[in-house]
């Protein structure tokens, strides 16, 4: 039994206040229902903000839901040109914070959601589980907590500060901790704050999606100013070919463009890329520099480096929704209707169908996971998708089946996305080098031969791969080898 079809919610507790969940509480407002909206940071995008040196692919068309346009023409807020580009801090600047500000009786900063669940029932209990509202425990900077009860639940939590592990199998590597002194988190400011820290240094960044590309682009042009800078890039997939993307053919021209440039950087050397990379253990130095152990092409293989960006994605964070009923898909960890249309094994960049409330239903009635968290590990996600989402959500909660199930989504696409499966096939998003959406590792017959060849260190330009990639787009067999699989 749904909920709209027995009960309308007059209160719905929306958790997070970035891009989807304020246009959730924007849609929620718009219908009668009141959005109660806790954040965990101190403000608006606090998420975002980690990244706000980083430009949008997306111009400003897409990045804006029509509720919260709505709500923000009536304030006098002007809205930015619709094909400008915006970097991180602006989309807070700009949209999200007097978003926030128009919204500002309903949300609620600094404040954490721990646990969500039926209120007086815990995951077991049946009889009259039905028409419960649901409570969500929640802490304070202080430590101190308090519950919200709420007739709904909207999770647009997302997934930022839940990376994916760097080593294989979905586990962190021999000596990977989040506190080493070689790791740098995903978007570090390479040209701004953390330029010290970069300026020449050895950087290894390590991910097959555009927020790898983002970091690899700061890193090589930071190199031409810098001595000594040295970037090395390095994917589990035996091919970049998906990070490169679609160039002029990509219907979001920015985002064409970071595939352009970083392909010419690879093939001039600027870059040094390692494929078919499976990262086995880190043994920190002393120093706080790392060496990283792998193999690649079926060959053993140590990789130097001061710094590393983990860009392999995030996953969701569901500990906090242990004592709801889900309906999850077991490999994506997204709702079990939607993730057959997101499988990162069949599906990336523009190819995901319009869903809504439909497909992000789960048992526990008015429960919803939106935005990226939606998506489980599946790295597709665009804020256009998240709008409608919500969008959809908000009428079912209103009572509104009609607009709730007519659901419409206009993507940009890319001239070299599909739904076919594809061994090395990358989103436009984070592309979490999980299992299926990078592709396997290389195997041992497009190494360096096949013998076994003893470890072989690369350093500042170093680079070791079943493939030699650069140097003019030169495309090299290596020769079987003892020491030394580089120049």
């Amino acid at each position: 039994m749904s909920l709209s079809s027995r009960r309308l919610a007059k209160t719905v507790a929306v958790i997070g206040a970035g891009p989807v969940g304020l246009a959730a509480a924007a849609h929620l407002a718009e219908r009668g229902i009141t959005p109660i909206v806790l954040e965990a940071g101190p403000g608006a995008g606090a998420a975002i903000g980690a990244w706000g040196h980083v430009r949008l692919f997306s111009p400003w068309r897409f990045d804006i839901d029509s509720a919260a346009r709505r709500l923000l023409e009536g304030t006098g807020w002007t809205e930015p040109d619709a094909d400008g580009l915006p970097l991180g801090s602006e989309l807070i600047e700009r949209y999200l914070e007097p978003l926030a500000a128009a919204l500002a009786p309903h949300v609620r900063y600094g404040t954490r959601v721990t646990g969500v669940a039926r209120l007086g029932a815990d995951k077991t209990h049946s009889l009259g589980r039905e028409g419960r509202a649901y409570l969500l425990r929640t802490v304070d900077g202080a430590g101190e907590w308090s519950d919200v009860v709420a007739d709904a639940v909207i999770d647009a939590s997302g997934v930022w500060g839940r990376a994916n592990p760097l080593g294989a199998n979905g586990l962190p590597a021999a000596g990977e901790t989040a506190d080493a002194p070689w790791q740098t988190g995903p978007l570090p400011d390479v040209l701004g704050r953390d330029r010290g820290r970069f300026a020449g240094k050895r950087a290894l960044v390590v991910g097959a999606g555009h927020s790898a590309a983002n970091t690899l682009l700061l890193l090589a042009e930071l190199a031409e100013t810098e001595p000594g800078t040295a970037v090395t890039w390095a994917i589990r997939g035996r091919s970049a070919a998906k990070v490169y993307g679609g160039g002029s053919a990509d219907a979001l021209p920015a985002r064409g463009t970071i595939g352009t440039r970083l392909q010419g950087l690879v093939e001039s050397g600027a870059v040094a890329l390692v494929t078919g990379f499976t990262i086995d253990a880190f043994a920190t130095a002393a120093d706080g520099s790392v060496t990283v152990t792998g193999t690649t092409g079926g060959h053993d293989l140590k990789i130097e480096a001061d710094n590393v960006a983990a860009a392999t994605g995030f996953r969701p964070d569901l500990e906090l929704l242990r004592e709801l009923r889900l309906d999850l898909d077991a490999a994506v960890e997204a709702p079990a209707k939607l993730a057959p249309l997101i499988d990162p094994n069949f599906h990336s960049c523009g190819t995901v169908p319009a869903h809504g409330e439909a497909d992000l239903a789960h048992p526990d009635e008015g429960f919803y996971i939106a935005g990226v968290k939606s998506y489980g590990r599946a790295p597709t996600f665009l804020l256009a998708t998240g709008y409608e989402q919500v969008r959809s959500i908000a009428a079912a909660l209103a009572g509104d089946r009609e607009a709730a199930d007519r659901v419409e989504l206009d993507l940009p696409e890319t001239g070299v996305c599909s739904s076919s499966r594809a061994l090395d096939a990358t989103s436009i998003a984070d592309a979490g080098e999980s299992a299926g959406c990078c592709g396997t590792t290389a195997d041992a017959d497009s190494g360096c031969g096949t013998a076994q060849p003893e470890p072989v260190a690369v350093g500042a330009r170093g680079l070791a791969t079943g493939v030699l990639h650069g140097r003019a787009g030169e495309r090299v067999e290596l020769p079987q080898l003892k020491s030394g699989c580089c120049g």
